[in-house]
């Protein structure tokens, strides 16, 4: 994934922010973007071949049963973060380059644990 415009990631998703919800990391792959809220998660995909259907599917970190990161050798390289949802299994991020998998677990953890 790679970190998109942060005023795009706002407009996309502020109608769906609720009271006190905030954006604090955007990436992007493909046509396809990735949200992480202060509440969840923001998946959007867009269908078809023109990309104006959207699919907008939320992932709350109340319901992380668990979670890891894997890098590919140092922190900041290539790396992986997984989250284990209840009733919907496991689901996987991919960041590439340079990226603070650490510091980004942290922050993860203050809204999961």
């Amino acid at each position: 994934m790679e970190s998109f415009d942060f005023k795009t990631a706002l407009k996309r998703v502020t109608p769906m922010l609720i009271e006190g919800e905030e954006v604090f990391a955007t990436f992007s792959f493909s046509r396809d973007y990735v949200i992480f809220t202060t509440k969840r998660v923001i998946v959007i995909k867009e269908r078809g071949t023109t990309g104006q259907k959207k699919d907008y599917t939320s992932l709350p970190y109340n319901k992380v049963k668990a979670f890891s990161v894997e890098t590919a050798g140092e922190p900041g390289e290539d790396c992986e973060l997984d989250l284990w949802f209840s009733g919907l299994g496991k689901i996987r991020f991919e960041f590439k380059g340079n990226f603070d998998i650490l510091g980004f677990n942290k922050m993860i953890g203050e809204y999961i644990l």
